[in-house]
């Protein structure tokens, strides 16, 4: 059975750092496109990032990139997402999710497979 755990969330003030983990198990991260999606209160679902399946190519949501850095170790069978520079504006439940699509992809609607969620707060 395909799972997917998201841990690693928190609170942490603004301007600091947290790295989301997502451990997967009943696949290998190596052949699915693995995305991070983040939904705050009364908004939409939005795509953060992705690492596609074989070489490893990524993307990011223009709100984060330069901050976020997704990266994945295939020994641990996990993906990541290190989290830098955080803002109260990325408060949210983050999801980490998986896709058989090779290319990577910040598309809800491409992803099958998804984990339930941590919380990352931003405040002070």
């Amino acid at each position: 059975q395909l799972q997917l755990v998201e841990s690693g969330g928190g609170l942490v003030q603004p301007g600091g750092s947290l790295r989301l983990s997502c451990a997967a198990s009943g696949f290998t991260v190596a052949y699915y496109g693995i995305g991070w999606f983040r939904q705050a209160p009364g908004k939409e679902r939005e795509g953060v990032s992705c690492i596609g399946s074989s070489v490893g190519t990524t993307n990011y949501a223009d709100s984060v990139r330069d901050r976020f850095t997704i990266s994945r170790d295939t020994a641990k069978n996990t993906v990541y997402l290190q989290m830098n520079s955080l803002k109260p504006e990325d408060t949210a439940v983050y999801y980490c999710a998986a896709t058989s699509y090779s290319r990577c992809t910040i598309y809800g609607h491409d992803y099958d497979y998804w984990g339930q969620g941590t919380q990352v707060t931003v405040s002070s």
